[in-house]
């Protein structure tokens, strides 16, 4: 996905999380990123008697019989949860686009000096299946994503295919079941579990430091074609929902099933929370577009200062977008000062970018 204006970027984005869903295999030519012919696992070893492991999901379940060697994650986020229990992927999926390997900032150091993965694009229509097969993967994940069955059942033919769970909607999984059934999948159950109490750790400290989150209300929106507001099964809202913060009362029922939807001017008392951040293509003339429109500017939200702007194109706003147990630490970082400063009940306090 090019890099260029925030508008082809999110429109792209949207149009593959939607058509992903829709749409059935169909085999891409994209061009791939760097020869993964010396990338793969990398890390230590499974844990003893990890093998054979199967994990439920969305089309049954999927039995993984040994130690995966070479894994493709066309999950769009799975990576950084393989990444973090010390393994690296022959092959990755992109979304964001501008990261080497579509490995972002955050995860780099888990690189180490491995080669980084291939990239393999999906533009709206669905895996690239001729080149994943190429890879020779033992192992598919599809954790944090949207397959279809037909999908499903086509990658399955040459390797085992973890797919999305059943209980949430498509690309709606908590970041912390992606990373305990990667670890499953990865014989590395115990060290999973390990690495989402550490993250879990770190909500419960910025909660603890800021009482007022548990009794403040908050919303995750984007300017895409008016007004796009995430829904509580989004990894956006949840980072919200995870730091204490209410979610609007009648979201889901707006949105319906979807990780988010449009929504209608007469609909824009959901914004009007106690907090409002917005993922927008910059932080100076997307505040000023919003702010004119007379319905949203005359919100007590936008009257009394409390919005947070965090630029979608920076490597702040795509680690927001990803919310991964290697992303949401260098979030949390950059993410709470901003809420305080919303929530903090002093209309003249200035809610500051991060310096980087």
């Amino acid at each position: 996905m090019p890099r260029a204006t925030r508008v082809s970027r999110l429109t792209g984005l949207l149009a593959s999380v939607l058509l992903l869903t829709a749409t059935a295999v169909a085999c891409g030519s994209a061009d791939s990123g760097s020869d993964s012919a010396s990338a793969g696992s990398t890390g230590s070893s499974a844990s003893a008697g990890a093998y054979p492991v199967t994990i439920a999901h969305k089309y049954g379940s999927t039995t993984i019989k040994s130690e995966p060697k070479r894994i493709v994650t066309v999950g769009l986020t799975d990576q950084d949860a393989v990444l973090a229990l010390g393994k690296v992927p022959v092959g990755t999926t992109e979304w964001l686009g501008g990261y080497q390997g579509a490995i972002g900032p955050w995860a780099q150091d888990k690189l180490g000096s491995a080669a980084a993965p291939t990239v393999l694009k999906d533009t709206g229509t669905g895996p690239q299946v001729e080149k994943i097969a190429a890879l020779r993967p033992d192992l598919i994940l599809a954790v944090y994503g949207g397959l279809t069955k037909a999908q499903y059942e086509s990658l399955s033919k040459f390797a085992p295919v973890v797919a999305q769970p059943k209980e949430y909607n498509d690309y709606g999984v908590p970041w912390q079941q992606q990373t305990e059934e990667i670890g499953q999948a990865l014989g590395k159950a115990d060290e999973a579990k390990t690495l989402v109490s550490g993250v879990e750790a770190e909500f419960a400290a910025a909660k603890k430091a800021n009482p007022e989150f548990a009794k403040a209300t908050a919303v995750m929106a984007t300017p895409y074609q008016g007004v796009f507001v995430y829904g509580s099964q989004d990894p956006r809202s949840r980072l919200l929902s995870d730091l204490g913060f209410s979610l609007p009362k009648d979201l889901d029922k707006v949105i319906g099933d979807q990780f988010g939807a449009q929504i209608s001017k007469e609909r824009y008392d959901l914004l009007d929370q106690d907090v409002a951040v917005w993922i927008a293509p910059d932080t100076t003339t997307s505040v000023t577009k919003l702010h004119s429109d007379p319905i949203y500017g005359d919100l007590n939200v936008v009257k009394q200062g409390r919005e947070v702007y965090i630029k979608e194109t920076s490597d702040y706003g795509n680690a927001v977008s990803l919310s991964t147990v290697l992303s949401i630490p260098y979030v949390l970082d950059r993410l709470v000062p901003q809420l305080a400063a919303a929530v903090d009940g002093k209309t003249a306090t200035k809610v500051e970018q991060p310096a980087s």
